[in-house]
């Protein structure tokens, strides 16, 4: 629209409100989006009348376009909701719930589960955040001063918060100086003429009186423009015809492919945007002539037409650089914004591909793998985590006989050969290579460095341009594109080829794959600077535009698949990125920075929905995409290319980018750190080579577990001992470095406080100690169980060193308690407190605790300290409790007469009673994979059970060291690991790693007989580690991958000088166990929830300590090397204990 069109329609607002057509005028704010009438909100929020709130809102912003927006609508839906309960209408509080509040859960998951928590209270101010709600007047005047800050501060609203500043009637007066100037030109104008309509010009009538208008003269009839020489409102040009659009949904224009080339910046639509991310291609050697953009000052850029809806682009990509973040009042969790703070933009790692990286790409589940292919055709496969090289293949025609006799000639003529694209598919079980010569090559992938030939194609003549995998029909197919205009599609499995698309004038540079609403189509970009898309049939392109840069063009979705860019290289070096209006085939965004003449194609990639990158000056240049101004530019302390090839691995913590001299600089965050540090574990293990039998464990292949997060993968690779031939690699380490390091390896030991940080809290004196402890799945509190019965709840406050509120030793907790003051305490039997065996279980979203402490089950509302129900008083009394993962209304409760009740809360009944201990339970673990629970007991026995039927599958009872007396009771811990079939299990004499399904110990670990008890362990949050803690203060860290001991903490690193005592001498494990019980000594360890290296202990004197790493260590020390260059996987054999008739020799 135009700006005579635009100061019209504030002239029609004028007239239209001193006419007194208010709702027309309100209307007409919303529907034009020019306006923003501040005073009309401000009434119909004091009123509450939500629904017209939000629809006036609607006409200027969504609820995803950044994140003054979506913290507008938050605010305006939390006051719906509070008032709704307020009222105590809990069907209209859910319903806003459901439709209004869940689409913010995707923002923080978090932040929504303690909206839903306050249903369950009787008056929501029982919530300390919303202690202070007055009443619903109040509470809207105090919503409303933070919402017109909102406004205020939302780039959206800028230049629509003020009016025109018009004289009164001014619409009136233009059309009367219109009128007045009509008469002039009269040819026998009348002193005192006779107006009588608007609708078609003036003329004084003739003396015989005034004709009926005709079409010729009537505008609204179809007749022609006014004479020329007049000056009618039309003249100013508001009112020129504007071109039909085209139907937005995707169904409608791509049945109707269009009879003709479209301009560059065309007012159709270009496709809506598809939710599943494509592969992206990237340009490969250097690069029409630039064209005219619009501005992005157009009314369409301002103009949002996104869908609605939350994404990750809503909680980190909107703000604009110089804009300070806001943070949510009352119940929501404030959050910290800086720009690149979660741009992976330091140096982890430098290595040598060995010829110059032409194309990478990361693994979709296991993030640290990363793919390279080269310009000789070298394929590269490297696990950045451990650094090392997993497997190198040269370029090679597997068939030679099968392929086209121009192939032949060509290979004949000229075996060079260079690699355009290597590509996963989206499970990571196969990749595919495109060359530069006429095939691709597919190979599937079997996990570590198992690759092998799968397909091979000759697709084009000449080069393969590109290559991507999509799903059309549910069935995985390859699509390349190349020299010869050709698109095709092949199956995935076969190799047979199912469509071929025509249409491109020019060889075919890329394609991208995409879907929306289950309609799948293919973007192509070709050297002429066309884009077309194509449906799976033979009805030619649906769509042609020109693209900025007319040269080679790439495609790519943010990868929430809702925002389309594209990055093009002009041959003159002009380079250009920009974001594409989905519903109107226009170009909404162009981003700013490139130099004027780029030396290469210029490639880029996404992020995060947040960041876009591009390789550009010898540089990365960094883009938020709500912001058309360069962000940042890191040259990674130099070394790089003129266009560096760079890519994001899937969740944008690792960036790949090509280096001088044939390498590649991998680039991390700080998540991206820990995720290189959790695989570090393995640094040796995929270079060995195996000497020994190795038990077969639930081999895990890369395409079974292709959602697994990659320590799953890393811990799960390590217990299953891949066996495969490693006779390809070419490892960055030789075997005699590998010995070097094994005799220069030694244990990390800390003996002093100054080697790592902890946090100790105690509020409560006369507690005797701490019985259990756990996290809360948020990260940001620790709840404890204390002997007498009381529950304990620190919180990390948020402040300015803790911003995110999580667990840390640099910051004090608070013990927390609702306003009430009441405890969480639990049902105490009548005999000795010291003879009952506390337990808990606290739910999944944190909401209750289960726990007993010898008497009555008591079920706890985690924000209140309510108790909801007891149940189950004694005798038998519960010592285990387990919630099942798919429904927390199923329990399992172990008992202190060796049975396990399977009880439902909801209904209060006992639905089946396990048997088959015979001394208490101890341990109880579900595994939601297996569909199995694990039990374990005083009796040192294990069994696993069925969740479907609940009969048993499997018992078997530990091996105990001849020092332990055989009838004295014990307790025997069970915790799953990541990957749901291994589990650890923790006794005072060993800790051990099973397997699930035959119960086969694959690794274990046996004090030596000069160390002290274990008293309790765990895995960390990625199970990479184990942490255990000793009766004599030690904690012990291992590698969980094979139980090897890799750091070791002395009780005086974190005990005070007045309590340390008891040195540990050789005795009985009784014995030892009852001198310890009179002093202070660790009696539980729990794991934080999202840090690896973060752990906390409870002490037999009350006291908590958080412990993590030195800020300069950032680790508990480093990974044992294998022993004498490998890891024998034979079954481990204790160094102490016998054998059962039921158990394998270890």
């Amino acid at each position: 629209m135009s700006s005579l069109s635009r100061e019209l329609v504030f002239l029609i607002l004028q007239f239209l409100d001193e006419e007194k057509f208010k709702e027309t005028v309100h209307k007409l704010e919303q529907e034009s989006g020019f306006f923003f009438n501040m005073k009309h909100f401000e009434d119909e929020v004091h009123n509450g009348n939500w629904e017209e709130v939000e629809r006036y809102l609607s006409g200027f912003t969504k609820v995803d376009d950044n994140r003054y927006s979506m913290k507008l609508f938050f605010e305006i839906r939390k006051q719906k909701y509070l008032e709704a309960l307020d009222k105590h209408d809990l069907s209209k509080a859910v319903d806003v719930l459901v439709k209004d509040l869940k689409v913010f859960s995707s923002f923080n998951e978090e932040l929504f589960k303690e909206i839903t928590q306050l249903l369950t209270l009787e008056n929501f101010r029982d919530n300390e955040q919303l202690s202070k709600y007055g009443d619903t007047r109040s509470a809207r005047a105090v919503m409303l001063v933070e919402l017109k800050k909102l406004i205020e501060a939302n780039p959206l609203f800028r230049d629509k918060l003020q009016f025109p500043n018009l004289k009164n009637s001014r619409l009136r007066t233009l059309i009367n100086q219109s009128l007045n100037w009509q008469h002039q030109l009269c040819k026998a104008p009348k002193p005192n003429p006779d107006i009588k309509t608007l609708f078609v010009d003036h003329s004084c009538g003739q003396p015989n009186g005034a004709s009926t208008p005709s079409q010729a003269n009537n505008p609204l009839l179809g007749g022609a423009v006014p004479k020329p020489g007049g000056f009618p409102l039309a003249a100013h040009v508001p009112f020129q015809p504007m071109p039909v659009p085209v139907p937005t949904p995707l169904a409608s224009w791509m049945s109707n492919p269009p009879a003709g080339t479209h301009p560059a910046v065309s007012g159709g639509p270009l496709l809506g945007s598809p939710p599943i991310p494509a592969g992206f291609k990237y340009p490969r050697t250097p690069p029409n002539p630039s064209i005219d953009f619009l501005s992005g000052d157009s009314d369409h850029v301002n103009r949002r037409t996104r869908p609605l809806g939350i994404s990750d682009e809503a909680s980190q990509a909107s703000l604009p650089v110089n804009i300070q973040p806001l943070s949510f009042p009352g119940i929501a969790h404030s959050h910290t914004f800086s720009a690149l703070d979660d741009f992976p933009k330091s140096v982890a790692w430098t290595f040598s591909q060995g010829s110059t990286p032409m194309s990478m790409d990361f693994h979709p589940a296991q993030q640290t793998l990363l793919l390279v292919g080269t310009n000789v055709g070298d394929i590269g496969l490297w696990e950045v985590g451990s650094r090392e090289r997993l497997m190198q293949r040269n370029f090679k025609v597997w068939d030679l006989s099968k392929c086209s006799m121009a192939f032949q000639a060509s290979v004949a003529k000229d075996a060079g050969v260079s690699i355009n694209r290597v590509i996963w598919s989206p499970d990571g079980s196969l990749f595919g290579v495109a060359y530069s010569r006429h095939i691709v090559q597919i190979y599937s992938y079997h996990g570590k460095n198992d690759v092998r030939q799968h397909l091979e194609i000759d697709a084009h003549v000449g080069a393969v341009n590109d290559l991507a995998f999509s799903h059309p029909n549910k069935q995985l197919s390859v699509i390349t594109c190349g020299d010869d205009k050709l698109i095709k599609v092949w199956d995935a499995t076969t190799g047979a080829k199912q469509y071929t698309f025509e249409g491109h004038e020019a060889p075919v540079y890329s394609v991208c794959p995409h879907n929306k609403d289950s309609i799948q189509f293919i973007f192509s970009t070709a050297l002429d600077g066309k884009i077309k898309a194509w449906l799976y049939d033979n009805l030619g392109s649906r769509v042609d535009y020109d693209a900025p840069g007319r040269w080679c063009t790439t495609l790519a979705y943010s990868a929430d698949g809702k925002r389309l860019f594209s990055c093009g290289t002009s041959k003159e070096g002009e380079s250009h990125i920009v974001e594409w209006n989905e519903s109107e085939g226009a170009v909404k965004r162009i981003y700013q920075g490139f130099r004027k003449r780029s030396l290469g194609v210029v490639q880029f990639d996404t992020a995060k929905n947040r960041f876009l990158a591009a390789g550009d000056d010898f540089s990365i240049k960094i883009w938020d995409m709500d912001n058309t101004q360069l962000l940042n530019c890191i040259d990674t302390d130099g070394g790089l290319p003129a266009s560096p090839r760079i890519r994001f691995s899937k969740n944008g913590t690792l960036l790949a980018v090509s280096a001088n001299d044939n390498g590649i600089k991998i680039l991390a965050n700080t998540d991206g750190f820990r995720v290189l540090r959790a695989s570090e574990n393995l640094a040796f293990d995929a270079s060995r080579t195996s000497e020994g039998a190795k038990p077969v464990v639930s081999p895990i292949s890369a395409a079974a577990t292709s959602n697994m997060e990659l320590a799953e993968r890393v811990a799960a690779s390590a217990m299953n001992r891949d066996t495969r031939d490693h006779g390809d690699v070419k490892p960055r380490i030789a075997a005699e470095d590998a010995n070097d390091k094994l005799k220069n390896w030694k244990l990390s030991e800390i003996n002093e406080p100054s080697l790592c940080s902890s946090n100790i809290f105690k509020l409560l004196v006369s507690l005797q100690q701490i019985s259990r402890l756990t996290y809360t799945n948020s990260g940001n509190a620790i709840l404890a169980l204390a002997s007498n019965a009381i529950h304990l709840l620190w919180k990390w406050p948020r402040s300015d060193p803790n911003f995110s509120g999580k667990a840390t030793t640099s910051v004090s907790p608070q013990l927390w308690q609702p306003s009430s003051g009441i405890l969480m305490t639990n049902d105490m039997p009548d005999v000795n407190p010291e003879e009952a065996v506390p337990c808990f279980a606290l739910s999944k979203n944190d909401s209750y605790v289960m726990s007993a402490s010898g008497g009555k089950i008591s079920l706890f509302n985690m924000m209140t300290f309510k108790t909801m129900t007891t149940f189950m008083p004694p005798p038998p009394a519960a010592t285990s409790l387990a919630f099942h993962p798919q429904d927390n209304n199923i329990i399992a409760i172990g008992m202190d007469d060796s049975s396990i009740q399977i009880f439902n809360v909801r209904v209060d009944e006992v639905k089946s009673k396990l048997k088959g201990h015979s001394k208490r339970i101890t341990g109880l673990a579900f595994s939601n994979t297996l569909n199995v629970l694990v039990s374990s007991g005083a009796d040192a026995q294990l069994c696993v059970w069925s969740s479907l039927g609940w009969e048993m599958q499997k018992s078997r009872f530990l091996q105990l060291p001849s020092r332990r007396s055989p009838e004295a009771p014990s307790e025997t811990r069970v915790q799953f690991h990541h990957d749901q079939t291994h589990f650890l299990v923790i006794h005072e004499t060993q800790l051990a790693i099973y397997e699930t399904t035959k119960l086969d110990c694959i690794h274990q670990w046996v004090p030596p007989e000069s160390a002290a008890p274990i008293s309790h362990a765990t895995f960390s949050c990625d199970s990479q580690l184990v942490y255990a803690s000793l009766l004599d203060g030690t904690i012990c860290i291992f590698n969980a991958a094979h139980l090897r001991l890799r750091c070791r903490i002395s009780r005086a690193a974190y005990l005070p000088s007045s309590v340390r005592q008891n040195k540990w001498k050789y005795e009985t494990v009784d014995a030892a166990k009852n001198r310890f019980s009179s002093s202070i000594h660790p009696t539980v360890i729990a794991a934080h929830p999202q840090e690896v290296n973060q752990f906390a202990l409870g002490l037999s004197d009350g006291s908590v300590h958080v412990i993590e790493p030195h800020a300069s260590e950032a680790k508990w020390g480093v990974p044992p090397p294998p022993e004498n260059g490998s890891t024998s996987n034979a079954p481990v054999t204790p160094s102490v204990g016998a054998s059962s008739s039921d158990q394998p020799q270890r």
